[in-house]
């Protein structure tokens, strides 16, 4: 099952175009929704996160992040909305990253959603998930008090 996840991810090709030698598509969607429900995607990144911290001498946990966002055109998306400062219609990226880039969470909102609203839904995400992190770094976009509001407690 991961195999072929990772042949699909690779691949960009659909469910039902999955290669016979992994089994029936039915079969191996069904286990990929019964992991992800479970989690068990999350739980390899994050393993992963903290054991090539670890390689590179690092603590495990990260203790900083940085956040930012990034408006992406997408005008014939169900859900979007308008970037007034870009001008650009479509969706939001909302990314933090440790302070060596690796990723600790993403959320995809529309475009009209501020940087400081999609942050608070990025630090709520990241208290559950790395309860170490204290520090974070943005540019202007952000207002700076919510955000030490949200990493303080």
């Amino acid at each position: 099952v991961i195999n072929a996840v990772r042949y699909l991810v690779r691949s960009g090709c659909g469910w039902r175009m999955l290669p016979i030698h992994f089994g029936p598509w039915q079969t191996v969607y069904g286990w990929f929704r019964e992991l992800a429900r479970r989690f068990l995607f999350q739980t390899i990144h994050d393993v992963e996160l903290m054991l090539d911290r670890e390689r590179q001498g690092r603590e495990q946990s990260p203790s900083a992040g940085v956040i930012d966002s990034q408006s992406i055109k997408a005008p014939h998306s169900k859900t979007r909305g308008y970037d007034a400062g870009k001008k650009i219609v479509g969706r939001k990226r909302h990314i933090a990253v440790d302070t060596d880039g690796r990723l600790l969470m993403v959320n995809l909102t529309t475009a009209d959603i501020s940087d400081s609203a999609g942050a608070q839904v990025i630090l709520d995400g990241i208290r559950k998930r790395w309860p170490w992190v204290k520090h974070f770094f943005a540019d202007g976009a952000y207002d700076r008090l919510k955000l030490m509001d949200k990493a303080s407690y």
